[in-house]
């Protein structure tokens, strides 16, 4: 039982992890002291609610490109409506955010659902409009600190028992899918709609209709993403998150959860968001370039797909064994 739980893929993770921080703790003292990893887990808190909003649409064996779009043009909308009418309760601006960002989301589970179009075609093409609709929208301007309420901005910056609002919201986020993903029947339908889509739907479950929800559900975390992206920085623009869907795929890779769908955990997206949230954190404390950034992520991801191949392989074999003793 022991050597099983040592072998299990997020255990290894969290290890390596800590091996990480010993290593950079050992360059730089400084980093690993509480108050910094304090702030280096807010700073990925938003990355982790995305990442996982990402597992959502990547257990039912579909991806979300246009997640980061979502995030700017929520962001965006939120900004301008607290620049113009600042009397909006911040509480009516995050539940615009929210709404707008589950629209969006439904947009994609739409046409993935109705029409049968690639998650990847759709996604490509909608991250496109939404890009282009945050320009439409400010006409290109920006929405800066002094044009946003101090209320506005407030909220993601109040620290409660030492840890800021955004960081809370994270691990509130976290909180809810594992409840969502466990304890409801519509969460375990995604693990079946992206797991064996023939089955599932033998077993009663509409793939199309759990792929709609999952983007839905999605979008309104990215929604949600989108107002803290804007108030945390009090910045608002077109480029906002520029690339970040890349991150949130990376993250769930490196946690282990599968691209071909059916095979994930919460737990092991968090830990795939951390890990890349403290090597981007660390790399300028230990004076490597940022350049090396996407250079680095990348290796890892590729060590973590050729991991997570052997291991789907594995059970594979596993499955058919078993099949062919009962057989």
């Amino acid at each position: 039982m022991m050597a099983q739980f040592l072998k299990s893929r997020d255990v290894m993770l969290a290890g390596v992890i800590l091996l990480l921080l010993v290593g950079i703790g050992i360059i730089n003292p400084r980093f690993v002291q509480p108050g910094n990893l304090v702030e280096v887990f807010n700073d990925s808190s938003i990355l982790i609610m995305v990442a996982l909003a990402q597992m959502l649409v990547i257990l039912t064996k579909c991806i979300d490109l246009s997640v980061s779009a979502n995030i700017a043009l929520t962001g965006m909308i939120v900004a301008m409506l607290n620049f113009y009418y600042p009397e909006i309760p911040v509480a009516a601006l995050i539940a615009i955010a929210i709404i707008a960002g589950g629209m969006l989301g439904a947009i994609n589970g739409l046409f993935i659902w109705k029409l049968g179009i690639p998650s990847i075609v759709v996604t490509l093409g909608t991250m496109s409009v939404y890009r282009g609709s945050v320009f439409l929208l400010s006409g290109g301007a920006w929405i800066n600190a002094h044009q946003m309420s101090d209320a506005f901005k407030a909220v993601p910056r109040t620290v409660i028992l030492g840890l800021p609002v955004l960081g809370w919201i994270g691990i509130l986020t976290v909180l809810l899918i594992a409840v969502f993903l466990k304890m409801t029947r519509l969460g375990r339908s995604l693990y079946a709609a992206g797991g064996n889509p023939t089955a599932a739907v033998y077993a009663g479950i509409d793939v199309g209709r759990s792929r709609f929800y999952a983007y839905t559900i999605g979008g309104a975390i990215a929604g949600l993403a989108g107002y803290l992206w804007v108030s945390r920085y009090a910045v608002a623009y077109v480029e906002i998150a520029q690339g970040f869907e890349l991150d949130t795929v990376a993250a769930c890779v490196i946690g282990g959860i599968s691209i071909a769908g059916g095979i994930g955990s919460v737990v092991g997206g968090v830990l795939g968001a951390l890990f890349l949230g403290i090597v981007k954190n660390a790399l300028p404390v230990i004076h490597i370039s940022p350049f090396w950034q996407m250079a680095i992520s990348g290796a890892v991801i590729i060590v973590a797909v050729v991991i997570n191949a052997r291991s789907e392989r594995k059970v594979g074999r596993l499955i058919l064994k078993e099949a062919q003793v009962h057989a």
